[in-house]
């Protein structure tokens, strides 16, 4: 092969001394093993180190099938919720030009840079008792903070930037010549979202809304501060072990933080199926810019 048709990804190999190469890998699965797998096995290990009699009782205990009702709820309503706001967007952004462009990318990222804490003490000043709108609230008897609707505000605020950041560059990078071909031949708007758009990004939309779910579902800072941590009714699976461990009831706490280390795997797989089916399409994509120049 000539040295012109070498991938950037095999120059490395070339260029680095091979002692370099395993020195960086092995360190790199230390790391991994050291501070990753090892606490991950340690959590499952003290979920089962009573047996499975303990661990499916801490399961379908009351307050933890409550928790994990609520979980699943603010999942199932914020996912949505960001993924139909990051499909939006991300169209917005990488189909057209218009005045503060810069500032709405900047705004998408900004819980990136928040605390989540912090994110959910703003909702606190908005909504709460004492806070700008609570006594409009507390009059109509509308409850938002310490309530499950203030679990769901703050579980889209630290997830919304997932779908949108992920589709963005990606619709970017793809452009918008499919479209107008379609728009020219004579499909409607909705024809060409759902038969060429959709088809395109499915991918990258599926990766933002895996990430989506899995920081839905495993967010602790924001629900904290906007939950009230009322036990059966505004504590999620996080708080909930935080609560279990605070008791000194470990074996409890272990076996429901091993369903959340059960969902973050399940996660971890489909990202890494996603994540490759991403890079397939992005090298098609290469290859037909090859072809057409």
């Amino acid at each position: 092969m000539n040295d012109t048709h070498l991938s950037k990804s095999a120059l490395p190999d070339r260029l680095e001394p091979r002692w370099v190469k395993r020195f960086l890998i092995l360190a790199t699965w230390l790391f991994l093993g050291a501070f990753l797998l090892v606490p991950l096995a340690a959590v499952f290990t003290q979920a089962l180190a009573k047996g499975l009699g303990p661990f499916f009782s801490a399961m379908v205990e009351p307050d933890a099938l409550a928790a994990i009702r609520l979980t699943l709820l603010a999942a199932a309503i914020s996912v949505p919720a960001n993924l139909v706001f990051g499909v939006a967007a991300a169209w917005a952004v990488a189909r057209f030009r218009f005045p503060g462009k810069s500032l709405l990318i900047t705004l998408i990222d900004l819980p990136f840079s928040v605390s989540p804490v912090i994110s959910g003490l703003v909702y606190v000043l908005m909504f709460g008792l004492h806070g700008w709108l609570g006594p409009w609230l507390s009059a109509h008897d509308i409850k938002i903070i310490f309530a499950v609707p203030g679990i769901v505000l703050a579980t889209i605020f630290v997830t919304f930037p997932f779908v949108a950041r992920e589709l963005i560059p990606l619709m970017q990078a793809q452009g918008s010549e499919e479209e107008e071909a379609a728009l020219i031949l004579g499909a409607g708007g909705w024809t060409t979202f759902f038969r060429i758009t959709i088809p395109n990004i499915k991918w990258g939309l599926l990766y933002g809304v895996i990430l989506s779910n899995a920081r839905a579902m495993g967010e602790f800072g924001a629900v904290s501060v906007v939950s009230g941590h009322i036990r059966g009714l505004t504590n999620t699976m996080p708080l909930h072990v935080e609560i279990l461990y605070n008791e000194y009831n470990f074996s409890a706490a272990f076996a429901v933080a091993s369903l959340l280390a059960l969902l973050a795997v399940v996660t971890l797989v489909a990202k890494t199926l996603a994540e490759s089916k991403i890079r397939a399409q992005a090298a098609d994509l290469e290859r037909l810019g090859e072809q057409a120049s």
